[in-house]
Formats: C-alpha cells, sequence, structure tokens
C-alpha cells in the first residue's frame, strides 16, 4: 500500500515560460469545474486544505504546483509533483481571457517535459458529455510514449448499481472515486503514483 507522507504547495504560473523546472516527475490534473479537483488532490495526499477549491466555478486561472511525498513497504519513497490545472467548462470571462487560458495550457500540456500522467477527472453523473470527449481526444493527440492518461469518474457516492452499470457500459476501464465518502482514494493513489513512475 502507498501511503501519503506530506504535501506542501511550491508556486503558480500563468504560463510554461514562468514555470520552474522542479526535475520530478508530473502529474498534470484535468477536469470540468466543479468535477471535485480540488477535493480529489487532497484526498491523495491525505490534507484538508492543500488545494483550495473555489465557490465561483472557473475562478482559479493559474497553473497550481504541489510537492507530495509517498511512502510504502519495502522503504519505498518517491517524491511527484501535482500540477492543478485550471477547470474548463463554466468560466464567466471574455472571450480574449478564454484565448489566453487556451493557448498557455496549451503549451503547457503539449511542452512541458516532466509530464508523466494526466489525470482526467470526469463526473460520474454526467460521463458522456462532449466536452470531456473532445478533452480525452486532445490528449491523445500530442500523447508520447512516456507518458499515460488515467480517468476517474467523481462523486460516485451518488450512483446506484444501475447508474454505475452505465458508465462501465461507456468506458468499461471506469475508475470510481468518492471523496465525501472517501472510496476509491487508496486505489487511485496507487495507480496514479505507479503510473508517474511508469510502472504500471
Amino acid at each position: 500500500m502507498i501511503n501519503a507522507l506530506s504535501a506542501n504547495f511550491i508556486t503558480s504560473s500563468p504560463n510554461l515560460n514562468s514555470c520552474d523546472n522542479f526535475s520530478v516527475s508530473e502529474v498534470a490534473f484535468l477536469g470540468r469545474s466543479n468535477v471535485g479537483k480540488s477535493s480529489f488532490i487532497n484526498a491523495l495526499v491525505d490534507q484538508k486544505n492543500l488545494a483550495k477549491s473555489s465557490s465561483t466555478p472557473g475562478k482559479t486561472q493559474l497553473i497550481n504546483f504541489f510537492e507530495a511525498k509517498f511512502g510504502g513497504e519495502d522503504d519505498f519513497r518517491t517524491t511527484l509533483i501535482f500540477v492543478d490545472l485550471p477547470g474548463f467548462g463554466y468560466a464567466k470571462v471574455s472571450k480574449k481571457t478564454h484565448e489566453i487560458w487556451k493557448t498557455s495550457l496549451d503549451e503547457f500540456l503539449k511542452k512541458r517535459e516532466n509530464i508523466r500522467l494526466f489525470v482526467h477527472l470526469i463526473d460520474s453523473r454526467q460521463y458522456d458529455l462532449d466536452i470531456d470527449k473532445n478533452v480525452d481526444e486532445y490528449l491523445k493527440s500530442f500523447l508520447r510514449p512516456d507518458q499515460k492518461i488515467l480517468n476517474f469518474y467523481t462523486k460516485s457516492d451518488k450512483l446506484n448499481q444501475s447508474d454505475r452499470s452505465k458508465v462501465l457500459k461507456f468506458d468499461k476501464d471506469a475508475k470510481f472515486v468518492s471523496t465525501l465518502k472517501k472510496t476509491g482514494i487508496k486505489e487511485a493513489r496507487e495507480l496514479i503514483v505507479n503510473g508517474a513512475l511508469g510502472l504500471c
């Protein structure tokens, strides 16, 4: 079992050119606004307020970096950088601002060499929206051989068995998580840490 040892906020950056190089494998978290991204990151590192969630969808405009340390059996220790990216889909901002975000994020995702894993969070109650399908296709369009994509379906505590079956029919590899009930978090942590290190 992999456990969270510690985590801390490092810095925020508006674009690729202003980002530091931490020389550590990075995990980039993507998801629509209000999908529960901040809560998920907090649960992975076993902290309540590391990543800040906003009551205003789309308010987080910067690329936020966190150092996360994990440990396990046989003296296993590793450090990863978690990258919390702006949520997409709901922000009430000007068209010009949207274009700046889009350009900055596109450049970061495609050219950031240390990213080893993309974690795409999808609301399990709205699992087949075009916006999420487009993100998946977009990531696959430039995915390098040393990179992977993991999809997690959030807020799964809201689903009944029939709902879960529908999601699994849509995505046979669906991984359900609930930060409210703390279900699927340990498994998600294992998949993310191992995925970022190229161990699975």
